[in-house]
């Protein structure tokens, strides 16, 4: 338990997600290692000083996240294929300390967004960044109408609650990031900052991230079977899983015609083909 930061009394965030915030950045920086078991729900109760309840709520959003893994009589583990979005964070982080930051993120719920960049945001609100201006661009899918996947296996076509199921678990990460941006910009630690997010209707089988326009990590998303909770009982689905997705990096060279130089050059193409078209403002 020695790795794990104590919480801060002066954080306004709830306590739920300053601890999610605490697992979170020791599983990407791997001070807890993959395959390491969680501390019970009671001693991580008693090294927050918070209630179980909000120790297992934590474990559940980074459960959801795809960094851990719960195994029924055993406890929770750090996932053991959590490296592949490590490779994402030490460039993440990089841009954080350039002055000025641009995201752009296509996906399906932006999870790994989220917990990537949570810890970078966090440092600003510390005083321990301070770049000069901040700016994400989302895309996500309108999970509101029917687009395919995610789908029940037994049921030939679509499901509302398999959608709905989705589309909480990409609310939560997304609120969460637009609310740490709105919060770093409402107490004036940062020039600019801003989060925007939009929605088109279309089932996204790759997850792409854009940064500072100069570098694209791409992936897809496989289509797996598995069994999720649904009204209180469980049901099999085809789902793109982001968790499983293989990043792979292009950044710009000197020579303009170089496959890396024109993958994120095509990238921010299609990106901005889709953000200013059929892409409409993601609405509470």
């Amino acid at each position: 338990m020695d790795e794990l930061e104590a919480l801060d009394p002066e954080d306004p965030r709830p306590p739920f997600q300053q601890v999610v915030g605490v697992l979170r950045a020791a599983i990407l920086t791997q001070k807890l290692q993959p395959g390491d078991r969680l501390p019970s729900f009671a001693e991580l109760a008693r090294h927050f000083s918070v209630a179980p309840m909000t120790a297992q709520k934590a474990v559940g959003i980074l459960r959801d996240e795809g960094l851990v893994v719960t195994r029924q009589g055993r406890g929770s583990f750090v996932r053991q294929r959590t490296e592949r979005s490590v490779g994402l964070r030490p460039h993440v982080e990089q841009i954080f300390e350039q002055g000025d930051v641009s995201i752009d993120f296509a996906g399906f719920s932006g999870e790994t967004l989220y917990g990537v960049v949570s810890e970078p945001l966090d440092k600003i609100r510390a005083g321990r960044l301070q770049p000069s201006s901040l700016r994400f661009r989302i895309l996500l899918p309108d999970l509101a109408q029917p687009i395919g996947l995610p789908a029940p296996v037994a049921e030939d076509g679509d499901s509302a609650a398999v959608r709905a199921r989705t589309e909480r678990i990409a609310r939560r990460s997304i609120q969460g990031l637009v609310d740490a941006v709105e919060e770093l910009a409402a107490l004036g630690l940062i020039d600019s900052a801003t989060a925007q997010v939009r929605t088109y209707h279309a089932a996204p089988l790759f997850k792409l991230f854009i940064l500072n326009g100069s570098e694209a990590f791409f992936g897809f998303y496989p289509v797996v079977q598995h069994s999720v909770a649904i009204s209180g009982r469980p049901v099999e689905i085809f789902d793109p899983m982001g968790k499983d997705a293989v990043l792979f990096h292009y950044a710009t060279a000197d020579d303009e015609t170089s496959t890396n130089s024109q993958f994120v050059e095509q990238s921010k193409k299609w990106f901005d083909s889709v953000w200013d078209s059929v892409a409409k403002d993601f609405t509470e």
